[in-house]
């Protein structure tokens, strides 16, 4: 079903009802070093739920484990004589299949060395019948290609499975600047996008609940439409939460349903919540706005992280935690009858520092810098 959120013809800035955008007000939290050495460009942090290991993806195209408080010599997985890792591109994310447990399965997405500028790719491997800490090269099977050759930056992204059971995928819009290749608002291309995929069997299936595209594209892969580089989302429970990075002025957070398909976030026709590029005149039917965005005088390019959900910090629960590439903040939002209120940390990850976020089996939240540092989000 086709969920299409309408708003008039705006001039400069689009005002969504209950968008709180003022300053945040602090909370207390600290960063605990759980790594500062040892790990490469670290990307993603992921474990299977209840699992004590932490699993980690370097940029440079390993997956290393951590069990027992030891980073292991011996990666989970090392395909970094595949990828491609000029200017955003490497390892990106890896996603435990729901049912892991019993099937082994991991989802892992990465920019391929194919062509100038390489192709975003997901591929799954079976873990090691006599090694839990290892997955088996030999049980690669493709899962879906997006060809990305006009440049070398948003390539997105994230795999993950949503409370649906399906695959979703993030994808950049081709890089360069201004959506120049036009792909954002294009439903036939799956640059720009969120994509979900059944993966119940390989190859993997378009899922009959797919939206319909408008002017005759017909389904494809496409959940939604209209990103610029949302280079990471999260699920909780029945919601879905996108950190999308802007352009030069806005950075935003898109919170919807879960299950609302055929969306359209707006770009490039709106950055945040201003039409883009200068704040003129745009006409904004049927585009679904951010529930929070801020401008560049506090940063240049959101991280999205996750709800929490873990037990060291009740004070936290059900609060998104994210931040910026630049400024190195971290704030909290709240999204709850219409309203998004935000909070910052009195503490600080560094400017031009923070990478990523992860979350261990038990639902703790880690900040991951480009330096190599873990960072624990741990109580104050």
């Amino acid at each position: 079903m086709r969920m299409w959120h309408s708003l008039p013809v705006a001039l400069g800035l689009l005002l969504p009802a209950g968008c709180n955008n003022s300053s945040p007000v602090p909370f207390e939290m600290r960063l605990q070093v759980v790594f500062s050495s040892g790990l490469a460009a670290p990307m993603d942090l992921q474990a299977p739920p209840g699992d004590s290991r932490l699993f980690i993806a370097e940029r440079p195209g390993r997956i290393r484990v951590v069990q027992g408080g030891v980073l292991q010599t011996t990666p989970f997985l090392d395909i970094s004589t595949r990828l491609y890792t000029q200017g955003e591109a490497g390892l990106l994310s890896f996603a435990f299949d729901p049912q892991y447990s019993t099937n082994g399965f991991v989802y892992v997405h990465f920019v391929e060395n194919i062509g100038t500028f390489g192709d975003i790719v997901v591929e799954r491997y079976q873990v090691s019948s006599g090694n839990p800490n290892l997955l088996d090269v030999s049980s690669m099977q493709p899962v879906i290609r997006i060809p990305h050759q006009d440049n070398n930056n948003h390539y997105g992204g994230r795999v993950a499975f949503g409370p649906d059971g399906k695959l979703y995928l993030s994808a950049g819009d081709g890089g360069g600047g201004g959506n120049q290749y036009m792909h954002a608002q294009d439903a036939t291309s799956h640059l720009g996008k969120l994509l979900r995929i059944d993966v119940s069997a390989l190859p993997p299936t378009i899922p009959a609940d797919n939206p319909v595209w408008p002017n005759n594209v017909g389904q494809n892969e496409n959940w939604a439409i209209g990103l610029r580089n949302p280079f990471r989302y999260a699920f909780d429970g029945a919601q879905l939460y996108i950190a999308d990075v802007g352009q030069d002025q806005r950075e935003e957070i898109d919170v919807v349903q879960a299950n609302a398909s055929g969306l359209n976030y707006g770009w490039s026709i709106i950055e945040g919540l201003r039409c883009f590029p200068n704040g003129g005149q745009c006409n904004t039917m049927g585009l679904t706005p951010p529930v929070y965005d801020y401008d560049h005088s506090q940063g240049c390019a959101i991280i999205g992280g996750y709800v929490y959900r873990g037990a060291a910090i009740p004070e936290l629960q059900g609060q998104y935690l994210f931040s910026d590439f630049c400024s190195g903040f971290v704030r909290s939002l709240s999204f709850s009858n219409g309203v998004a209120t935000v909070k910052e940390a009195t503490v600080n990850a560094g400017s031009f520092a923070v990478q990523s976020f992860g979350q261990d089996g038990a639902g703790e939240l880690y900040i991951l810098t480009g330096d190599g540092r873990v960072l624990r989000i741990a109580k104050q």
